[in-house]
């Protein structure tokens, strides 16, 4: 489950994606970044922030952003950097492009290869636990199966798919949903507003 806060974000979430989109080579869309839907991974120990988000630049595709978000810089990860935020509850947040996290890639390959789902996202409110409905639903394909110790990150392609290399998972995240080929594996679908496509895939190593 997703504890949520109702907190002040400096720069916002979007703010961050706007200035940062442009410098990668699969994003196709404006300087306008507006979200579209989101879904939400847990890190069983309670420390990271996993939270996806579809966007769209002005007229451009849908992108598929996975992001973490930390409370202390992630060691190695510069290159995976977003930026920083300021958490009115929080303090500062760390902002990952998350195929570079390990706590992202270890719950990807849960959500794919075990089933697992995304992360029930509630708010606390005077004692009591208040559900925010999901904006967007996720699926997988994969009978549900025992997830070896996914590991450290090896290697990284950055592109659409993005691979995700690890010691005993290979992953593929679509970078715009319904416009890449598919990889071989188990698959990971989203359906948001009448749009159903494919979102990642998993196949073991």
């Amino acid at each position: 489950m997703a504890l949520l806060h109702r907190a002040d974000i400096r720069p916002s979430k979007l703010e961050l994606l706007a200035a940062w989109l442009p410098s990668r080579n699969w994003y196709t869309g404006g300087a306008e970044v507006a979200r579209v839907a989101a879904y939400r991974f847990d890190d069983p120990a309670g420390q990271v922030g996993i939270e996806t988000l579809l966007v769209r630049g002005g007229d451009g595709p849908v992108h598929q952003v996975p992001l973490t978000y930390r409370g202390t810089p992630l060691d190695g990860a510069d290159e995976w950097l977003v930026g920083t935020t300021e958490h009115s509850v929080l303090g500062r947040r760390w902002v990952y492009d998350a195929v570079g996290d390990p706590v992202y890639a270890a719950a990807l390959a849960e959500a794919i290869l075990a089933g697992t789902g995304q992360a029930e996202e509630y708010f606390e409110v005077d004692g009591r636990r208040e559900v925010r409905p999901p904006s967007m639903g996720i699926t997988s394909d994969a009978p549900a199966v025992d997830v070896p110790t996914v590991g450290a990150v090896r290697r990284v392609v950055d592109g659409d798919p993005t691979l995700i290399v690890t010691d005993t998972v290979e992953l593929a995240v679509i970078r715009r949903p319904g416009s890449a080929a598919a990889p071989a594996g188990a698959t990971l679908t989203g359906t948001w507003d009448d749009v159903r496509a494919p979102l990642a895939y998993a196949a073991p190593r």
